[in-house]
Parts: structure tokens; sequence; C-alpha cells
């Protein structure tokens, strides 16, 4: 039998620090939510907002997936892995934290704000070598159609990660309508509207709204005007 939730954007912890301004659609930090811990291996889903030339100071991570998708701006990441770069608007970015890492982040720019999805899904092995990988989207090849950025498979499109899910953005125009199959039987789907209206199986979604499905092979999705989609298959059990 189909099952569903659905997470309202005003449902959302939010947690304004000034220089940051973070949305947390799972429990995250001092927001907790006991119906709102993950969707299956799907952890946090943060939606963040740095003011210019701030950012994270250098922090630990272990044993998780952690993907980060720019919406707006630039985002300059250190890690003790001796990566030194720049995540610009269109780049999607992905450490494997395993052993352990250490990394900051911080906006570049003294102009203007960055915001970002901060994604932490959880891996299906345990203590693997730390490992980071960043890459270059082209837009265009997301606009009325799922643009794979991540899979489980380093020869597949996007980067990749210790778990069985894929990743999708899409840009669609109104009235567009297109299908997904599930990849892995026992996976769901968890579905993040960046902006715009999107139906989904019937559920009416909003700009920031989080949709999470199972249990079933496949979705419809709607858009009743022109909307930007993240949409992640997460396996619901490890």
């Amino acid at each position: 039998m189909k099952n569903s939730v659905l997470h309202k954007a005003n449902t959302r912890g939010n947690a304004n620090h000034g220089w940051l301004n973070a949305y947390h659609s799972f429990s995250f930090g001092s927001w907790y939510n006991p119906d709102r811990v993950q969707f299956g291996m799907l952890r946090v889903l943060n939606d963040d907002t740095v003011a210019a030339g701030m950012g994270f100071g250098t922090h630990p991570h272990d044993n998780m997936e952690i993907i980060t998708i720019p919406l707006e701006g630039d985002l300059a990441h250190k890690d003790s892995m001796g990566n030194t770069e720049t995540i610009k608007t269109g780049d999607i970015q992905v450490m494997s934290a395993g052993t352990g890492i250490q990394h900051s982040e911080f906006n570049p720019n003294e102009d203007k704000q960055t915001k970002l999805l901060q994604i932490w899904v959880f891996p299906k092995i345990r203590n693997v070598e730390p490992r980071y990988q960043q890459i270059s989207l082209n837009p265009e090849d997301r606009i009325n159609n799922l643009q794979q950025i991540l899979s489980p498979n380093q020869e597949d499109a996007g980067v990749w990660i210790h778990q069985d899910a894929w990743f999708y953005l899409g840009k669609f125009d109104e009235d567009l309508s297109i299908n997904y199959n599930i990849k892995k039987e026992g996976n769901g789907i968890y579905a993040f509207v960046i902006n715009g209206n999107i139906i989904i199986d019937g559920e009416k979604l909003e700009t920031r709204d989080g949709f999470g499905i199972w249990n079933t092979k496949n979705i419809k999705i709607e858009a009743t005007k022109d909307s930007e989609l993240l949409l992640m298959e997460i396996p619901m059990e490890q």
C-alpha cells in the first residue's frame, strides 16, 4: 500500500543566527521533532542562506554522505583531505565523510548572500576512506527533464555516493507532466520544491514544500506553474 508524508515549508525548523538563516526539513541542531528525524536513509535537508563574507568554521563529520547544492552565489570549501575549492551555482559537491573529516565552508563574496541546500544521507558502508567530488552541470539539461545529479555508480552522470540513491534536478514549464519510475525496489522518493507549484500523485506542493512517498513503483509529476524540483530516490531501510 502506497504511503506518503507531507512537510509544508512553514512547518520546517528555523535557526536564524544572523550570518546564517537555516531551515530544516528534518531534526537538526536545536530543532528536534520526533516525527521528522529522517526519511529512510535521508537524514538532513537544510535550506541555508549565508550572509556575505560569513560561513561555517572548521567542524568534523564521519560516516555520512554530505551533498551540497548551491542555489545562488558561491561557497568556498576547505577540508582535512587537502581540498580547497569554490562551489558555484550549477555545481554539485559531495563528501563521503567515512572514517572522519574536518571542513569549513564560507561565502567568499563580500557583496551578496549564498543560498544552498545541504543534504546528509546515511551510507550503506561504514568507515570508508573519506573522499571529495565536485562537478559542474549544464542547467539546460534539466529543462522539462529530470537531470540526474547523483547515483551509486561512478560511471553514471553526476556525483556518486556510498548508497543506492539517485538524485535529480528538474526545471519545468507550466503544464508539463512527467513520470518517474523507481530504480530500486524498496526505495522511496522525497521531493523538494525549490520554487513553483507542483502536483505529485495528486498532492499539491508549493515552494520549499517537501513530500515523501514510498511503497510505490512510479509517480506522476505535474507542474502547474514554472517550477524547479529536487527529486531524491532514497532507500527506506538499510
